[in-house]
């Protein structure tokens, strides 16, 4: 029988990853261990709706991104101590567990699948890839000015930066998030790990065709999702990534954008729980 959400008990623990460093996880629900991987300006507390609603049928493990949260962070980064991370919370869960992520949160997991993890099953939404020039995705500089901004201890500024320039929304709806000091506030406590998601994507944002050989190694069943409201760049890396994966298959939601592990957890839930029980 699956649990009861509003009854499951959440458990606040720790694991400590290869390089020393601490890593702070929420534990829910019973069953099959699922690891939640977040985005970009994001830590647990985004996935903690949709945390909820899987463990009704899975043990979720919903963590804090290094540098996020409560967990702690080293003098240098590098996304294989994300993996790491990743690996050792895997470690804890009993040794595999299946993986979500979502966004740059998503190449992350799928980094972690190709690294060869003990990752059953493989659930990514909209990773965001960029394999065509349509302008679709950040300038090639990106990287290069978000470390200008940080360094200069612009932390706002490199929000703006990233919400503008990498996710494509309006100013005018930035300066309304500006007007909301604790939503504002947040963000800019996470601005220092932007370079941590820039890191992660790596040099797959420059318009290229994925490389098949870089993956091809996550052989795991795989669900690319992507949301029917969602920019076309989105389907586009998708269905490229369907493609290079040996098991993999793309499915679009009607009605959700690049938001829906916050927005619309309650419509994400259900095609999750389908893949990952099937």
């Amino acid at each position: 029988m699956p649990t009861n959400s509003r009854q499951a008990t959440t458990v606040n623990s720790t694991v400590t990853s290869r390089d020393g460093t601490e890593i702070a996880f929420e534990r829910s629900g019973a069953g099959p261990a699922v690891i939640l991987v977040s985005s970009a300006l994001a830590d647990r507390s985004d996935a903690r709706k949709l945390a909820g609603l899987l463990a009704e049928h899975f043990t979720v493990i919903n963590y804090d991104r290094r540098g996020r949260g409560a967990s702690g962070d080293a003098a240098a980064y590098a996304a294989e101590r994300e993996v790491e991370d990743i690996a050792a919370l895997i470690g804890h869960a009993g040794g595999s567990a299946s993986v979500f992520g979502s966004s740059s949160g998503a190449v992350l997991a799928l980094r972690a699948a190709a690294a060869g993890l003990p990752i059953g099953k493989l659930a990514l939404y909209e990773p965001p890839f960029v394999i065509g020039d349509d302008g679709f995705g950040p300038p090639r500089d990106y990287a290069r000015q978000l470390d200008t901004l940080l360094a200069a201890g612009r932390r706002g500024d490199a929000v703006t930066y990233f919400m503008t320039r990498a996710q494509g929304m309006p100013a005018f709806m930035v300066a309304m998030m500006r007007l909301m000091p604790g939503v504002w506030s947040g963000l800019k406590a996470l601005a220092h790990t932007l370079p941590y998601d820039a890191a992660v994507m790596g040099e797959t944002q420059q318009g290229k065709p994925l490389e098949a050989g870089r993956w091809s190694a996550a052989t795991m069943p795989t669900l690319v999702l992507t949301g029917g409201k969602s920019p076309a760049g989105f389907h586009d890396a998708a269905r490229a990534l369907a493609h290079v994966l040996p098991e993999a298959e793309h499915r679009t939601l009607p009605g959700l954008n690049h938001g829906a592990v916050v927005m619309a957890p309650k419509k994400l839930a259900p095609a999750l729980v389908e893949f990952l029980r099937g």
